[in-house]
């Protein structure tokens, strides 16, 4: 008797660990999912076109105007990627840590600024955004 209280109680022990890491994902995922409502128009319409939902962030290192596109390396990995937008890109700004968003124009954001750009990748491979973010910082 005393055997089987014990198998029983390792066996609880045992189901009790491995479900702690898959309940901590499902809490954690569903954090994930702050956005503000510019973001989240511009991602529902990114996702109507192809599917797939497309993020690059990083700081603008060269802007071409003429081509309108942006090249933005990623902080992280030093990576750079060529951004395209057109006139039916959403341009906003936001201070770090705020819900509020400010409508801009795409002749606000300049060469070293920070950005969060949503989008899809074409058929060519190109980053196509539907909002430009520019992340302000507190002063």
């Amino acid at each position: 008797m005393g055997n089987k209280l014990f198998v029983l109680l390792f066996m609880l022990v045992v189901t009790f660990s491995l479900s702690i890491p898959v309940l901590a994902q499902e809490g954690s995922a569903s954090e994930e999912s702050k956005e503000t409502p510019a973001q989240e128009k511009a991602e529902k319409k990114a996702k109507d076109k192809s599917g797939k939902q497309a993020r690059w962030e990083g700081v603008i290192t060269r802007s071409n105007k003429d081509n309108s596109t942006l090249t933005i390396r990623q902080r992280s990995s030093g990576a750079e990627k060529t951004v395209h937008y057109d006139s039916a890109t959403q341009w906003v700004a936001q201070e770090h840590g705020s819900k509020k968003t400010n409508s801009i124009d795409s002749n606000d954001v300049k060469d070293s600024d920070r950005v969060i750009c949503l989008g899809n990748y074409d058929d060519k491979g190109e980053f196509h955004a539907t909002l430009i973010s520019k992340r302000l910082t507190e002063h």
